[in-house]
Order: structure tokens, then sequence, then C-alpha cells
């Protein structure tokens, strides 16, 4: 009976306090399930896009005279596997071709042999620019050097051998050189820096006809390989998913005995996916964490709210009886219907967000199931927790007197006595010295090696920052409050007016229910701060990535044999062109290093593409172009040669480069201009920046092999337009920022978070208003019998609303402001901290303006609509207010 006539007053006199601690529940369970669910999502991703686009998985490399066929049988007991070809390597001691009256010829080089289904099973490697892939193929570059093209002959230098002539049947680009002809099973310093830039292709019947006989006399100038296509059926987490072929490829060599050695090209691929999906999981962590802490805060003040009510209720039960187990049972009921309506409402709409934002496998997928169920517990336990403790405190009191005693505080609490906060601020000051020290290193994934981890000691820097400006907070507006009452009057007096000293000390004698109001809010506009500039940021950056790999807008690529600049003044004048660069790509030696160099205009290049200062050492773009652009003879040369071959700026640097003359490669003198750390279109790691007009000078070619266009509206567009003017191009490739973008998201800058951040601010905006809403009318709400017994006393409408009003504006301006500044402040630490996300890292962090005037609007329309309400319930009538009460 007891039981049914409690449910119903909880139903009829407490329902805002439940479904506020609802709500609060909702909110978290959501927002950890949402996130946890895009996040493996996200990974899931990560693993299915790396895995796409490996040329070839694996590259068995053969020991001298191995039988194939054991190889094979062995392979096929190791693993699964969809395709499987041979492919032949032999060196050459050189190749030459006559043509046009005279003879080139080139150093060493490589001829491979590829089995009749090779571009069918692994289309990747090769691209067809001229002629036809069914016969002996030349590489681009090999045929630039040989000045040789379709129908021509060249002469094949074998090693101890007569040579051999062949007939070009095509010219052809291998987009993956590096991973074709990389040593396998030597180690990294002893492999060549560059794969080779002399290449033949021929069928592997010829090259075995032609090869064999050098293959017998000298063994290691030839090898055999098995190229592999794993099947994939492989975990959705890339760090599973590597482990599993690692382990497969160490079975594979343990079966075979030392007969071959594997190039896993899968697994390193996978390796760096992996690292992206640590990094996915500190966003959860750094970005989601602060967010469910911030639900878990506001479930427990909501909870909390109803605290002076609860302790006259127990004390009313007991003097009629009730033990405290029947308390406790009681009390149970309401957090059980709190913890199911909570749980249920969550869930619902983690659903609804993650279908909206397609994550992929949903709340019940294989890698979110256990998430889900976990967070669903989760909720249980703190609708228990908000609801149950403060009650079973509560209930411990053995006398009805002391359940109805106010109990207030003495004394200072103990953070304040022992200055947590300021030590919270030192540690996080610390922390952060710490790992910038460290150079940011969050996530340590070596390559190769199957363990990885994340550096969680960097959370302290962020976690502690923002536990201790709450701190702070709370200890300022204390002391404003109790101390400083002027001068809280005199802030308060356009609203309160002549009341502004009385509304003052009520402020400070309900000091402990406003600072719970003041840090929440201050805590809320904090996390929607940080989360919206970082994801901000974050989202700017991946434009500028994507911009530095495709070049522009729009890149146009051609050959050094159908130059991109041919079409130049008809791409110029298209449609939707703000503007262009052409840009040379050639090759060059450092030393004995084959590095790609390109010749741009650096006083107009950035009218075709963003020029970002980050991609500059020692100086801002601008005055490192300008130094270039003055250099006649200067180069931009990026830090990894610097470092290789101990540069410093203004040395004489000789490169050689292929002269269009004779086809060879002489010796041009070029002074050290400065240091590029990346480029549009570059290679991460070795490449060389010149003056267009000095290359083309010296080696008698003003051709541009690129065109960079930057496109006004949408670059898909322009791309379709351009691809339309080039069509006739051999070998020509255009490419929009949009599609590179997209290719870039296969990687971290890429967990792309256009939805994750919709999430999260969604989320942010929605704990903001309940933090300045809701907490506020559920504090007003216990103090109905002190506005109850002002109206008694004869007070008007207007003066309850100066005490209203004032309350509702300290706590939103006051926490506010605190916490917009702290947000900053986190966000700002978290692009710091997370640097190794950002590629390259950014200038300065982007500020989100429109959704920071959303914010704000959301803000104040919550604390209006609670303070309103509490002007409305302050009209009721006295008595009955104070019989409620």
């Amino acid at each position: 009976m007891m039981t049914t006539l409690w449910l119903k007053g909880l139903l009829a006199y407490r329902s805002g306090r439940m479904l506020g601690a609802t709500a609060g529940v909702a909110l978290t369970v959501a927002l950890l399930v949402s996130i946890s669910a895009f996040i493996a999502s996200s990974a899931a991703s990560m693993t299915r896009r790396a895995i796409s686009d490996v040329p070839v998985d694996w590259q068995v490399q053969l020991s001298p005279g191995t039988g194939v066929s054991s190889v094979v049988e062995a392979l096929g007991n190791a693993t699964r596997y969809t395709e499987l070809e041979q492919v032949g390597y032999a060196d050459a001691s050189g190749l030459s071709a006559e043509t046009g009256g005279t003879v080139q010829t080139t150093g060493p080089g490589k001829v491979l042999g590829l089995s009749e289904g090779f571009r069918r099973a692994f289309p990747l490697e090769l691209r067809l620019l001229l002629g036809s892939v069914d016969g002996v193929l030349i590489a681009q570059q090999t045929a630039a050097n040989l000045h040789v093209t379709v129908g021509d002959t060249v002469s094949v230098g074998r090693v101890g051998f007569p040579p051999v002539a062949v007939k070009v049947a095509g010219v052809v680009d291998l987009p993956y050189a590096d991973s074709l002809f990389q040593a396998v099973g030597t180690p990294p310093g002893a492999a060549p820096q560059a794969p080779p830039d002399n290449v033949l292709l021929l069928p592997l019947q010829q090259w075995q006809t032609i090869f064999d006989s050098q293959a017998t006399a000298r063994s290691d100038s030839t090898r055999l390989q098995l190229h592999v296509r794993l099947a994939h059926d492989l975990p959705a987490d890339p760090g599973a998913a590597f482990t599993q072929v690692e382990e497969a490829a160490r079975n594979l060599e343990a079966r075979i005995a030392g007969s071959g050695i594997v190039g896993d090209n899968l697994a390193a691929r996978l390796g760096g996916a992996r690292k992206d999906a640590l990094y996915a999981e500190v966003l959860f962590l750094f970005l989601g964490l602060p967010g469910a802490v911030l639900a878990v805060l506001l479930t427990l003040a909501v909870a909390a709210s109803g605290g002076e009510r609860r302790r006259r209720e127990q004390a009313l039960l007991r003097t009629r009886g009730a033990s405290s187990a029947q308390l406790l049972r009681l009390e149970g009921l309401e957090s059980l219907i709190v913890g199911v309506g909570g749980v249920s409402l969550g869930m619902l709409a983690a659903y609804v967000v993650t279908e909206a934002i397609s994550v992929e496998g949903g709340l019940l997928g294989e890698n979110t199931l256990s998430w889900t169920t976990g967070f669903g517990l989760f909720g249980f336990l703190l609708a228990y927790v908000a609801v149950l403790c403060p009650a079973w405190l509560q209930s411990r009191r053995i006398t009805v007197a002391a359940g109805r005693a106010a109990v207030g505080r003495a004394r200072k609490p103990l953070w304040q006595l022992v200055y947590l906060d300021v030590v919270l601020l030192a540690a996080s000051g610390l922390a952060f010295w710490q790992t910038a020290s460290t150079g940011y290193q969050v996530v340590l994934a070596p390559e190769g090696i199957p363990e990885s981890s994340v550096a969680y000691e960097t959370f302290i820097a962020p976690l502690c920052l923002w536990l201790g400006i709450g701190l702070l907070t709370m200890r300022l507006w204390r002391f404003l409050l109790e101390r400083r009452r002027r001068g809280v009057a005199a802030a308060l007096r356009p609203i309160a007016g002549k009341l502004s000293g009385v509304v003052a000390a009520s402020l400070a004698r309900q000091s402990s229910l406003v600072l719970r109001g003041l840090v929440l809010v201050a805590l809320a506009f904090s996390f929607a701060t940080s989360t919206a500039a970082f994801n901000t940021t974050y989202n700017a950056q991946s434009r500028v990535d994507a911009e530095l790999t495709n070049g522009a807008d729009v890149t146009v690529t051609g050959s050094t044999a159908a130059p991109a600049s041919s079409k130049l003044a008809e791409l110029q004048s298209l449609p939707g062109v703000a503007g262009t660069s052409a840009m040379q790509h050639r090759f060059a030696y450092v030393g004995n290093d084959l590095q790609d160099i390109y010749g741009i205009d650096p006083r107009h290049i950035g009218e075709a593409t963003d020029m970002s200062d980050a991609y500059f050492a020692g100086g801002s773009a601008a005055s490192s172009l300008s130094v270039l652009a003055s250099t006649r003879d200067g180069v931009l040369v990026s830090d990894e040669t610097v470092k290789d071959f101990q540069l410093q700026v203004g040395d004489l640097i000789n490169l050689r480069l292929q002269s269009l003359t004779d086809h060879q490669y002489h010796v041009v003198p070029f002074h050290l201009a400065g240091i590029v750390r990346e480029f549009p279109t570059a290679p991460k790691d070795s490449f060389l920046v010149a003056n267009a007009g000095y290359i083309a000078e010296q080696t008698g070619n003003n051709a541009a092999e690129i065109i960079l266009m930057r496109a006004v509206g949408d670059p898909k567009n322009l791309a379709a337009r351009a691809r339309a003017t080039v069509s006739d191009l051999p070998g020509a490739i255009v490419s929009d920022i949009g599609s590179s973008q997209r290719t870039i998201s296969s990687t971290l800058t890429a967990v792309d978070l256009s939805g994750l951040t919709t999430l999260e601010l969604a989320f942010a905006v929605l704990m903001l208003a309940g933090a300045t809403g809701l907490v506020l009318a559920l504090g007003l709400a216990e103090r109905r019998r002190t506005f109850a017994i002002l109206a008694a006393l004869g007070a008007k409408h207007n003066q309850l609303g100066s005490f209203i009003w004032s309350e509702g504006l300290l706590i939103l301006l006051g926490g506010g402001v605190f916490g917009v500044a702290l947000g900053f402040g986190v966000a700002q630490m978290l692009v710091k901290i997370l640097t190794g996300v950002f590629d390259p890292p950014p200038e300065t962090m982007s500020l989100p303006w429109a959704y920071l005037t959303l914010l704000m609007l959301a803000a104040l329309a919550s604390t209006v609509a609670a303070v309103l309400g509490a002007q409305v319930a302050s009209r009721r009538s006295v008595l009955d207010a104070l019989r409620d009460i």
C-alpha cells in the first residue's frame, strides 16, 4: 500500500525532479554509446579502406633454386588467398636505344617478367599511358631517358651476356614503384633509397627466355617473387587485423623453412591504420569523456536538488513508523524508474543518432555490442548512485529531529583548505610541459611491432586543467558572494534596483546552490567551446591536408612526353577557374639519391593554391617564397635531405638534371635558399623546390607536367570540365580536392569528424541547456518556501522577480565567462597535444563563431524559460505554496 502511494506521489508531485534525473542518465548513456559506436565504426572503416588500395598484399621472394610449387602449397596451408602471380626481377647492365639519328644510353636498370594474369590480378601496379599492355612495356621515366615511344626498339644489356633487343608495345606509369621494387628482407639502412628510374616489363615467358642463362651464371642478379592477394576476411579492428596478417606471414616463413621471405605490404598499411585507430580512441577520450562526466554531474546535481525535500519526507515517514529498510525500498523504486527510463531513452537517442550519421554496424555491431551493453549497465549504476546513495546517507540519521535539521557547512570544504584547485592547475602545467618535451607523442605504434599503446599520461594535462578551473571558479565566486557583497550588489543593481543589497545577501546565504549552478554552467560552456573549437580546427586542417595531397582544388597531371602545360590556355578559359599555376615535376640526383624536384613560379603559385606557413621551416610562406624568387638558382630542400646530407642555408648544391637535348643527366649548380617541410603534391620524405625558369633554362625544357587550379564553387564541377579538356592528352589525370579528402580519410585526418562533430555539438547544446535551465529551475523550485514567505510578507511580483532574475543571470554570465575561457584553453591544449593528428599542424586555432552564437542563444533561452517558470510558480497562492512544501 505504502509503495503504491509513494509511486503516485512521485508521479504527481516529484515528476519534474524525476524527469530531470532521467534526462541526465539518458544524455550520459546516449553520448557514450553514440561516440563509442562512431569510433568502432571509424576503426572498421579504416581497416576496410586501408586494405582496399594495397596493390599487392604479399611479395614472397624465393631463394635461388627454390621450387615454386612447394611454396605455393605452403602458402595455401598458411592462409587463404584469392590471387597469386609470378614476377621475375633481373638486373640489366644498361639500356640503350637509337632514335632520331642519335644513341641514348642509361645506367643499370631493372627488367621485370610479369605472368599473363598479373595486370588483371593487380590492376593498381600499372597504369597504361600509351600503346598496348600486350608485349614489352617501358616505364614513363625510362621512355623519357631513352627518348623512345611505342614501336621503338630498346637494347637490354645483360650481366655477363650479350644484349638483347626488344620492341616497345606500351608506355606505363608505376604508381607504386616503391613497394614493387622493395628490397625484401634487407635491413632498412641497406635498402636502396629510391626505386630504379630505368625499368622494362616483359611477359614472363619472354623474360625467362632472355634471363634464364643469366640466372644460372649469376644467381645474385635475378630473383623470383610470388605476388599474392589475401582473402580479406580480417577483423574490423585495424590492430587485430594487423596482428592476424603478421602471424600468417610468420607462419608461411616457418613452413617454407628459409626458402623465401615475405614482403608484407598489407601489414605495413594496416600498421598505419592501427595507429590512426588509436588516435580515434584518443579523440573519444579527449572529446567524449568530458561530455560524459558533465552529463553525470548534471544527473547528480538534479538528484541532489531534492535533498532538502527528501529529508523532510523521510522525517514524516519516520513519524509514521517507517524503518530504514522501508525508506530505502521506496527510494529504490525512484532510482529504478530513473534507471529504466534513462537507459531506454538513452539507447533510443543513440540509435537515432547512429542512424542519422550512418554509423556502420549500429549499436549491435561486432565491435559495439559490448560497449552498448556496458554503458547501459553504467546508466543503471548512475541512477542508483544519484538517487539511492543520498537517500541511504540520509536514512542513517537516527532521530526525526536530526532528519529535519538543516545541515550547513561550518567551515570551508577540505579541497579549499588544501588548495586542490591550485594543485590541479600546477599538475596540468607540469604534465603539459612533459608532453611537449616528448614531441607530443600520444600514440606509440612502432612500425613492424605488433604491440601498440597510448600514452595515457597525456590526459592528465587537460583533465587537471578542466577540474582545476572548475574548482577555481567555485573558490572565486564563493569569495565574491560571501566576502564582496557590496560589489555583487553593485553589479546586480541594474536588475534588482533598491533590493540589490538584499538579493546579494540572499545569494550569499544560498551560495552552495548558486555555486553548484555556476560550476555546472562553466563546465558545460567549456565542454561545448573546447569541442567546437577543436572540431572546427580539425575539419579545417583536414581540408588543408587534402589540398596539400592533391595540390590545389583541382590538379591536372600530365607527363614529360605529354605535359599538362600544353593545355594551359584552354584550362584557364574554363568557367569556374579563379586562378592557375603551372608546376614542373622532374627528377634530380642529389648525390646518388634520385628525388622529385618541382619547378614553380614562387611569385604566383599562391594564386592557384594556398601556401601555409607550416610548409616552411625558419620563416613564413611569404618570406620563403620571396627568397626563392629573388635567388635565380635557389632551391628549397626538404628537411630529410638537409639532415641526410648535412646541408645549411647558402650551401652550393650540385644536382644532376636531365637535359632535353641529349636526354642525359648533367650537373646543375643550385644554392640552398631555405628548408621546406611540405609542398603541394610532393612526397612526405625527400624532394626539392626550385624556380621553374631556371630549371627550364638549364634543361632546355620549359614544359610543366602539372597545372594547379583554384576553383570558384564546387571543385568537382571544375574537375569534370578539366577532364573533358585534357581527354586527348595521353595519360593525363585530373583530381579534385574532394576525392583527395576521401582518400586521406582512410587514415585519421581522416576519422571524418563531420558526424562526430554534429553528435558532440548537439549533445553540448543539450547539456548546456540542462546546466543553465534545468539545474536553475530545480534550484529555484527548492526555494519556493522562501519565495512564499516573501510573498506573505508583502513582496510584489516584480520584487520577487528581482531575486529570480538576479540568480539566473548571475549563473549564466558568471559561469559562461569562466566556461568559454576554459573551453578555449582546453581546445588550444588539445590541438597542441594532438599535433600528430594534423599534417601539417595548424597555424592558428579555428574559431566556430556561428556555433558559439547558437550556444549563447540556447543558454539564454533555457535560462529565460527557467526564470519565467519560477516567476509563474511564485504567483501561486501563498497558502497553496506553503502546503505543497
